[in-house]
């Protein structure tokens, strides 16, 4: 069993599969988490061992990217869907190594480690169709029409406290392809942020379209969970990542924790391409 631990699956066997479309995973949000934390439970454990039948392919990835069906297997008792990139179907980048699935499970660690469960459930699987890659739970969009995303999802006020904590996740991460159509709102309501494969970089690249709380302090809850990456980073993830890459993720953390506000951009060019 590859990307996932075995304590963090459970034996698998339930009395009843209590998987979502989507669903809650954060255990700092306690009346969602209790809720709902089978359900991550079982996702997990269908990512890391469940059957996988390709569906289709996403058409306008940059990367070969595909949607799959996970089945049931043994005593699992569950089905879903996920999404899969492969590492044979990246394209070659000069600034980033090969194998930015691990980057994708190094974002939802991290996502977990800091109690904010804006990343869906995602492991690494050897056995898949194309070889090694991450699965990342299929996120059903509340928006049947494909077009709702960050833009549009920010006229709501009410969702503000949750991007602002991409914002700073983003930063972290380092994230440098945060586009709109990286922020979904599942059917449940719940924001995601997915498409992590370009993150965790040594050298400072931030791009995302969320600026609009440059300048803020970020708040208390906020800070002090990025102040516990100062000192060490999850092993968990910093495995999965370069001595520098991990160097700079605390780097980066010192510099939130002191200056306690959204950063600036003071060049107007931190943006991604294209923006949705």
């Amino acid at each position: 069993m590859s990307g996932v631990e075995r304590d963090e699956l459970g034996s698998g066997e339930t009395e009843a599969c209590a998987l979502k479309s989507t669903f809650t995973a954060s255990a700092t949000q306690p009346r969602e988490a209790q809720n709902d934390v089978a359900g991550q439970r079982d996702a997990l454990a269908l990512l890391a061992a469940g059957e996988i039948e390709l569906l289709g392919q996403l058409v306008d990835s940059s990367n070969e990217t595909f949607l799959v069906e996970l089945g049931a297997r043994d005593a699992l008792g569950c089905s879903g869907r996920a999404i899969y990139k492969p590492e044979l179907g990246e394209a070659p980048l000069h600034d980033f190594p090969p194998g930015l699935y691990r980057r994708e499970r190094a974002a939802y660690l991290l996502s977990e480690a800091l109690g904010w469960g804006i990343v869906p459930p995602t492991v690494i699987r050897e056995d898949a169709p194309f070889g090694v890659g991450s699965l990342q739970w299929f996120v059903d969009s509340s928006d049947s029409e494909g077009w709702e995303h960050y833009f549009t999802l920010y006229e709501d006020p009410a969702l503000h406290d949750d991007f602002r904590r991409i914002a700073v996740f983003d930063f972290l991460t380092n994230n440098t392809d945060r586009k709109s159509g990286h922020v979904l709102r599942g059917s449940d309501g719940k924001i995601w942020a997915i498409d992590h494969g370009l993150c965790f970089s040594a050298t400072f690249k931030l791009r995302t379209v969320i600026w609009d709380f440059a300048g803020e302090p970020i708040a208390a809850e906020l800070l002090d969970a990025v102040g516990n990456l100062i000192d060490e980073v999850p092993g968990e993830v910093a495995e999965l990542l370069s001595g520098p890459e991990v160097r700079a993720i605390q780097g980066r953390a010192r510099y939130l924790f002191g200056a306690r506000e959204f950063p600036i951009d003071v060049t107007g060019r931190r943006f991604p391409w294209p923006l949705v």
